[in-house]
């Protein structure tokens, strides 16, 4: 597997840098791996889409606002600090910092925040220490939302409830599972009265979902681990969907990924790096609700080993050439 298969050209305009005012109203596209057609739909007519009583299966993790911005107490040169994980250290978090040559071990950076502060403790493994212990609920309060790198703009008030899902419960993640991101409470009620079943697990997602795939050989590249969880009582509904022989959609790679790692080891929670690339044996996930990813990346991947390369190559060329909305907050597909 080459990474150079995993490329295409996309024209920077097409990339959405605003959600639409309605989220139920993103495009659809519709690809059938059995007949191997594509179709333009709505995401709010998904239910006519979907395989009768299926399951599909959201991903809960709520984005943290975990951007802060400050300054070096030096210098005054402006900081910003990008929270990834705690640490085992007391009030130590392991971060991103840019820029990061301005910093060294043992500056300190101040925020305009209650006095709040935090020491520089290793450059080479990015963790500074806060003086504060409550750094959740100041990031709750202060804390921008972390907007991946190809929405060019700072984020705006409105990007609070718009890069979250609705569906969104346990905090941990510095990315939106985006597939959610079109769904509105609206919509969920209408497929539970259609008869479609959902069902939700955890995966928070960490900062690896940007890190690009660097290695020309795919299957060199590893995924840095994620914390996941399904609960007993769902794990006994999916069991029992597939006795039914009832298909199980995954809104999301990230889903998907729970899902599939589930499967492999039949753990309800933990750590996975699964890797899921063309050549791949799917075990569970018979659909999958997916945005556009960008080129080179493992979700690409993922969405290739699921759809195959050539019908999803060909998915995508379609919606290049049809003005689809590329990424986080742009349209999304539909693989059954």
């Amino acid at each position: 597997m080459r990474l150079s298969d995993f490329d295409y050209p996309l024209p920077p305009e097409m990339i959405a840098q605003y959600p639409l005012p309605k989220r139920d109203q993103a495009r659809l596209l519709v690809v059938n791996r059995r007949t191997r057609t594509i179709r333009d739909d709505v995401f709010k007519n998904l239910a006519q889409s979907l395989p009768r009583r299926s399951v599909l299966v959201l991903n809960n993790s709520k984005v943290i606002p975990a951007r802060l911005f400050g300054r070096k107490q030096k210098t005054g040169a402006r900081i910003e600090v990008f929270v990834l994980k705690k640490s085992a250290v007391d009030a130590t978090y392991q971060v991103l910092l840019r820029p990061l040559k301005r910093l060294k071990t043992g500056d300190r950076i101040q925020f305009d925040h209650q006095g709040l502060e935090a020491e520089v403790v290793d450059t080479d493994q990015r963790l500074i220490r806060f003086n504060r212990h409550d750094l959740g609920d100041i990031l709750q309060r202060i804390g921008h939302v972390p907007l991946p790198p190809y929405i060019r703009r700072t984020d705006e008030p409105g990007d609070r409830q718009a890069y979250q899902t609705v569906y969104a419960r346990y905090p941990g993640s510095v990315a939106a599972p985006t597939a959610g991101l079109h769904f509105t409470r609206a919509l969920l009620r209408h497929l539970k009265q259609a008869g479609q079943q959902i069902e939700t697990v955890t995966l928070h997602v960490n900062y690896g979902t940007f890190r690009p795939v660097e290695r020309e050989d795919i299957r060199e590249h590893s995924i840095q681990k994620e914390k996941y969880s399904i609960s007993p009582a769902t794990i006994q509904r999916l069991q029992n969907a597939r006795q039914q022989n009832r298909k199980i959609i995954a809104v999301g790679t990230t889903a998907c990924r729970v899902l599939e790692t589930w499967a492999i080891h039949g753990q309800a929670k933990g750590m996975t790096d699964l890797f899921i690339y063309p050549g791949y044996r799917f075990r569970i996930v018979d659909g999958l609700i997916t945005n556009f990813h960008l080129p080179r990346s493992t979700l690409l991947m993922l969405v290739y080993a699921f759809g195959s390369s050539d019908l999803i190559k060909g998915a995508y060329w379609y919606a290049i050439k049809n003005g689809y909305r590329f990424y986080s907050y742009g349209d999304a597909m539909f693989i059954i």
